[in-house]
């Protein structure tokens, strides 16, 4: 174990990236610690996914990401959060996962699948991308049932079941129909959600022609080999069915902030408690970034609206660094 560190940041995606820029910059001693590869949440969208912000939105660190397009792919993202890390030369442990900390001396004592470190302060900067929310139905734990969409090549000439109203549940549904799909849409909502304007009308294009099946305030009351039944509001259905695509979201991982010490809000929201001017949780020198911060509200922090996580939490910590040494 090395000598004791400024900063720990648990998570290599843009957030945590971006705070290890302004740790850099400030002259901060920092290690970003990831369980899966580099900017991993992006690494798994769509292999096809085109962001709805633009290119400028995504930046940290005030480094440009130009892009071909009015609003830049999963490919173009990749490439440019890595040239962050290479060009910045950051320090990043990859396939590391950090699984626990607790309070030692002037820090924290920070344990993770490959070793340990001490930190004085420390930033959870999770994304949602790794627990999906379930349907808790018979059958979701068969293999055909898939909770990421990453190529519609696979699904050519299948009968394919979407499950969700928003943007994931479009882009799956639009596109493996597009490549041969015999395509079914289940929504538990009266009506489609929030979902990227340029997607929106396609999508209500093809279900208006009966392209793709859509069924609304409709939800999968068991899922078999080769069969799924719905509950729709005139009654039971099944249908032949070779996949199910459960677009349903995703959440962070709550049982990590628990486990830590974080304080969750009791309610179905799981909000974590954290100053929202210093970003600092309930533990002192444990900060959040990024949207971990929404709790269940996945939907509520971005990267373009919370990359200034990391300079308020930067900040803070090198001002509460330099008050110790007085």
């Amino acid at each position: 174990m090395k000598d004791i560190l400024d900063i720990l940041i648990i998570g290599a995606g843009p957030i945590g990236l971006a705070a290890g820029l302004e740790a850099q910059r400030e002259g901060l001693s920092y290690l970003i610690v990831e369980r899966g590869c580099l900017v991993n949440s992006i690494y798994n969208y769509p292999l096809n996914m085109t962001f709805f912000s633009t290119s400028e939105r995504l930046e940290i660190g005030g480094i440009p990401f130009t892009s071909l397009n009015a609003k830049p792919t999963r490919a173009e993202a990749l490439e440019y959060y890595r040239r962050v890390a290479d060009s910045a030369d950051l320090n990043i442990n990859l396939f590391e996962e950090v699984q626990n900390l607790q309070p030692e001396g002037e820090g924290y004592r920070i344990f993770t699948s490959k070793g340990e470190y001490m930190a004085r302060k420390v930033v959870v900067a999770l994304g949602f991308y790794g627990i999906p929310n379930l349907l808790h139905v018979s059958g979701e734990e068969l293999p055909k049932v898939r909770h990421y969409y990453f190529d519609p090549h696979y699904y050519f000439r299948q009968k394919v079941l979407v499950v969700g109203a928003n943007n994931s549940a479009a882009d799956a549904a639009l596109e493996t129909w597009r490549k041969g799909a015999d395509v079914t849409l289940v929504v538990r909502q009266p009506e489609l959600g929030s979902i990227k304007y340029w997607t929106k009308p396609d999508l209500e294009n093809r279900i208006k022609a009966g392209e793709i099946k859509a069924y609304f305030n409709t939800s999968i009351t068991e899922i078999r080999e080769r069969e799924v039944d719905i509950q729709t509001p005139e009654g039971k259905l099944t249908l032949e069915n070779d996949f199910v695509l459960a677009m349903t979201g995703y959440q962070p991982d709550f049982s990590f902030l628990e486990k830590i010490g974080v304080k969750l809000s009791e309610d179905q929201k799981r909000y974590p408690q954290y100053d929202t001017e210093s970003m600092e949780t309930n533990l002192p020198g444990v900060y959040l970034a990024g949207v971990v911060c929404g709790g269940m509200d996945t939907h509520v922090w971005f990267i373009e609206n919370s990359r200034e996580h990391a300079v308020k939490i930067v900040k803070h910590i090198k001002e509460e660094l330099q008050a110790e040494k007085v």
